[in-house]
């Protein structure tokens, strides 16, 4: 009886550890999905801002040309709203090479974070072994320490 008590306390906690690390793996994937989401999302948004400032950029430059052939009063205007563009242009780009560097860092440190999983679950492993283990070597010492109580008694 007490045997069957001890296995069932080492197994529920055994299970508890399982679904724990069943539970901490879905967070992680929901929120790597949910990061990768995000990702996309700004990724997204990063390439349509640099296809719309390019855009802008050609068109302004066939209103630039059509300026100078009427001898536009606009000029230093037109001319300020293209460096806006032109930074906004470098702006962007310094921003789609940020974007890349930290999805490799991303990539890096989720990769770690898995070894690091792996590593974990195989210690677990090891561990649940070794507790098995010592149990069964304490029933049989408990046992044979039971024999002997029993036959100097008899």
């Amino acid at each position: 009886m007490m045997k069957n008590q001890g296995n069932n306390a080492s197994s529920g906690n055994v299970s508890m550890e399982s679904e724990y690390e069943d539970e901490t793996i879905a967070s992680f994937r929901a929120k790597e999905e949910e990061i990768e989401k995000k990702k996309m999302e700004v990724r997204e948004k990063v390439e349509y801002q640099l296809s719309r400032a390019e855009e802008e950029t050609r068109r302004l430059a066939q209103v630039w040309n059509q300026l100078e052939v009427l001898g536009d009063p606009m000029k230093k205007e037109v001319a300020v709203v293209r460096k806006k563009i032109d930074i906004t242009n470098r702006d962007l780009k310094l921003l789609g090479q940020s974007c890349q560097r930290k999805e490799k860092e991303y990539k890096e440190t989720l990769e770690a974070f898995h070894e690091k999983n792996n590593e974990k679950a195989k210690l677990t492993t090891t561990l649940v072994e070794l507790v098995k283990q010592s149990e069964r070597l304490r029933m049989s010492k408990l046992e044979e320490l039971s024999k002997i109580m029993n036959s100097t008694t008899d």
